[in-house]
C-alpha cells in the first residue's frame, strides 16, 4: 500500500505600499495591489480548485483526502477581499476528508530570532484553526518547510505529534522520503518529508514541453506512485496550491490532471490517499532523521539562504526583530500588528540576490524591481515603525 498524502501551502503576504522616508503615514500595506491579486488568486485557484477538491471528495465518499496549512495573512486578506474564499474552505472543513495543519499565523522566520513570539504566533494560528474549521491541529510545519533538530524539540513540547518537512538528500543521505521518521533528540515527535521530485514534477514541471516527462497524464503519475509500493509507504506530494490555476494555468491541463488522479490512484485498490494526521497514525517509524542545520523546501539549496543569504537580508531581519521586546510590551495593538506583518518571510524573499532554478515561480507576485528596491522600501517602513515605537515611550513617560 501507497499513500498518497496531498498537503498545500495557501499563503499572500500583505504587500507594503511605496513608502519613502518623507512619508509619516502608518498605512503601510498597499490594499489595491493586495485587492487585486487575492481576487486574481481566487478566481483563477482558490474558488475553482476548492469546487474540484469538494466534487472529488463526494465522488470517492472521503477516499480523497488532503491537508491544508492557511497562513493567518491570507485568511486576513479572504476576510476584507474575497469572503467566499474562506466560506468555501470551511465548507471542505466539514466535509471530514481535510485536515489544517497549524503554523506561524504571520508565515515568519520567528524561531530562527525570537522563541517567544514564534509561540505566540503558532498559538495564534491553533487558536485561529479552531475557530474557523473546528480543528485542534496535531501536524506543525514551520514557514517554508524550515526545519532542524531545534526546531522539532520545540515542537514536541508545544504538544504536536508530527512536523512536515523537505526531503532533502543532504539529510537524508541514502535514505527515501517515503517512510514515517523520528525526530532526532525527541521522544515521539515524527516526520512526514516532502517527495520533491514527484512534487515538483506537478508544480514546477507539469506544463513545461521541454520536460522529458510531458506531457504527464494521471495514468503516468499514479504509475511512478505504484513503484513506491515495497519501497515506502507514503507519497507525500507537498506544494503551493497555487499551482493549480496560477503557477500552472488552466490550459495547461492542471485541473482535468488532478480531477481524474483519484481515480487512476485508487483504480488498482492497492494505494490510497490520507491526511498528514491519518498517516502517521498508520505507518510505523522507519528510523530517526536528525537534521542538525536548518533546510527548507526553497530553491535547489533546500536551506535559508532565500531569505538569508545577503547582508541586506541578515541587516533587515536583524533589525525587525531587534525592536521585539519594546514592541511586545509597548501595549499598542495595532504597533504589534504592523511590526509582525512585517516578519512575513516574503519581505525578505524579495531581497534575494542569488539566481533560482526555480525563480520564475517564487517571484511570481514580486513588487520591486530589484532586491535593493524591496530592502529600501522595507527599512523606510521599519523606521516608520521605530519612531511610533520612540513616540510610545516618550508618552509613558
Amino acid at each position: 500500500m501507497a499513500s498518497v498524502v496531498f498537503y498545500f501551502q495557501v499563503h499572500q503576504p500583505y504587500r507594503l505600499r511605496r513608502y519613502s522616508i518623507f512619508d509619516s503615514g502608518t498605512d503601510y500595506f498597499d490594499d489595491k495591489t493586495n485587492a487585486e491579486i487575492c481576487r486574481k488568486v481566487a478566481s483563477k485557484c482558490y474558488l475553482p480548485t476548492n469546487a474540484l477538491i469538494a466534487e472529488l471528495i463526494d465522488t470517492y465518499q472521503g477516499r480523497f483526502r488532503v491537508s491544508y496549512s492557511i497562513t493567518g495573512m491570507v485568511i486576513e486578506q479572504f476576510r476584507q477581499f474575497c469572503p467566499e474564499v474562506l466560506e468555501s474552505f470551511i465548507e471542505l472543513s466539514k466535509t471530514g476528508a481535510v485536515e489544517f495543519i497549524a503554523e506561524t499565523y504571520y508565515h515568519s522566520l520567528a524561531f530562527l530570532y525570537r522563541r517567544d513570539e514564534f509561540i505566540d504566533q503558532v498559538n495564534m494560528h491553533r487558536e485561529l484553526m479552531a475557530d474557523l474549521f473546528g480543528q485542534n491541529p496535531r501536524i506543525f510545519r514551520n514557514t517554508e518547510l524550515t526545519y532542524d533538530n531545534d526546531l522539532a524539540k520545540v515542537v514536541e513540547q508545544m504538544g504536536f505529534d508530527a512536523a512536515i518537512t523537505e526531503g532533502a538528500e543532504k539529510v537524508l543521505g541514502y535514505r527515501s522520503p517515503n517512510f514515517i521518521y523520528k525526530a532526532a533528540n525527541c521522544e515521539n515527535l515524527k516526520l512526514l518529508l516532502k517527495n520533491y521530485r514527484l512534487s515538483d514534477d506537478i508544480a514546477f514541471r507539469f506544463g513545461q514541453r521541454s520536460w522529458s516527462g510531458w506531457p504527464l497524464t494521471a495514468e503516468k503519475f499514479a504509475s511512478w506512485v505504484d513503484q513506491i509500493n515495497g519501497n515506502g509507504y507514503v507519497c507525500n506530494l507537498f506544494m503551493d496550491y497555487e499551482t493549480f490555476g496560477e503557477h500552472q494555468w488552466a490550459d495547461t491541463g492542471i485541473f482535468d490532471f488532478l480531477r481524474k488522479l483519484p481515480e487512476v490512484i485508487l483504480a488498482s485498490g492497492k494505494n490510497d490517499f490520507l491526511t498528514v494526521s491519518e498517516a502517521i497514525d498508520r505507518y510505523p517509524v522507519s528510523g530517526e532523521l536528525d537534521v542538525p542545520y536548518m533546510i527548507s523546501w526553497a530553491d535547489t539549496e533546500r536551506d535559508v539562504s532565500a531569505w538569508l543569504g545577503n547582508s541586506m537580508q541578515a541587516n533587515a531581519l536583524y533589525e525587525t526583530y531587534a525592536i521585539a521586546d519594546e514592541i511586545r510590551t509597548s501595549g499598542d495593538d495595532a504597533l504589534l500588528a504592523d511590526w509582525r506583518k512585517l516578519q512575513t518571510s516574503d519581505h525578505f524573499y524579495y531581497m534575494c540576490t542569488k539566481y533560482f532554478a526555480d525563480g520564475d515561480v517564487h517571484k511570481y507576485f514580486n513588487p520591486y524591481q530589484s532586491p535593493y528596491d524591496s530592502y529600501i522600501n522595507y527599512m523606510n517602513i521599519l523606521d516608520s515603525i521605530r519612531s511610533r515605537l520612540k513616540q510610545k515611550s516618550l508618552q509613558k513617560q
